[in-house]
């Protein structure tokens, strides 16, 4: 069945001398993997800086159902980047956010609105000339709505206890470790009704967006079947310090 489809590149790696596999999420089918022959020839059309991690392309492709490898045909610019891969800040973002979305949508299938808030979302930050310093929280703590553990912000009251494992908010401490005591618990229906936009007016020091990161990474440890340690995520704290 021919397929064509917006898609953004999660991961690349290499096979072979001459070849790429390339998973791809796409607005039709989900992710998507892909065995990609890049010609050595410099005048060749197909290249592999086409298949850099969050490149947003335009792909045809022949889908077959039983195949664990699909074949790509014809390759565009879906948008061209003009700031995320230069400026050393959005770059460090862009490279935790690769790495964060390759598990995250690892078995993801079709899904319109989770396809156009990550399309949207990256093309803010390109675009983005503000501050942008607590972007990645933003986008990670609202990707929630749509993998469905989000939380139920609108029970929080102020005082209660966040239930990691069970993604609620409680008037007591869990009888488990995996919670958040009411001061961090604050923090999430915060950041669920913040936006883009609104999220500079938020102030936080390192060591707070530092603390917010690693409980966003172990609230999606404990919701994402096989979610690692990320090892970009050291990076972005590097960066940002």
């Amino acid at each position: 069945m021919q397929e064509k489809t917006r898609g953004i590149v999660l991961r690349s790696l290499r096979y072979g001398d001459n070849a790429l596999v390339v998973d791809i999420y796409t607005a039709v089918r989900g992710t998507v993997s892909f065995m990609v022959k890049i010609p050595r020839s410099r005048k060749a059309v197909l290249k592999s800086v086409f298949f850099r991690p969050l490149s947003i392309l335009d792909i045809d492709f022949d889908y077959r159902q039983k195949a664990s490898l699909q074949r790509l045909g014809d390759v565009r610019w879906g948008y061209t980047y003009t700031t995320l891969p230069y400026e050393p800040y959005k770059a460090s973002i862009a490279l935790f956010l690769a790495e964060f979305l390759c598990r995250v949508l690892k078995h993801e299938g079709e899904n319109d609105s989770l396809f156009s808030y990550i399309l949207y979302s990256l093309q803010w930050l390109d675009a983005s000339e503000r501050s942008f310093s607590n972007f990645h929280l933003v986008f990670i703590t609202r990707l929630t709505r749509f993998l469905g553990f989000y939380p139920n912000v609108e029970a929080w009251r102020e005082g209660d206890w966040f239930d990691m494992q069970n993604a609620c908010f409680v008037h007591g401490r869990p009888l488990h470790v995996a919670c958040l005591g009411p001061r961090e618990a604050a923090l999430i229906p915060l950041f669920m009704r913040m936006n883009y936009d609104s999220m500079r007016f938020f102030v936080m020091n390192r060591r707070e967006r530092e603390r917010f990161l690693e409980v966003l990474n172990d609230y999606y440890r404990l919701h994402v079947p096989e979610f690692p340690e990320l090892k970009s995520l050291d990076v972005l704290k590097e960066v940002f310090s």
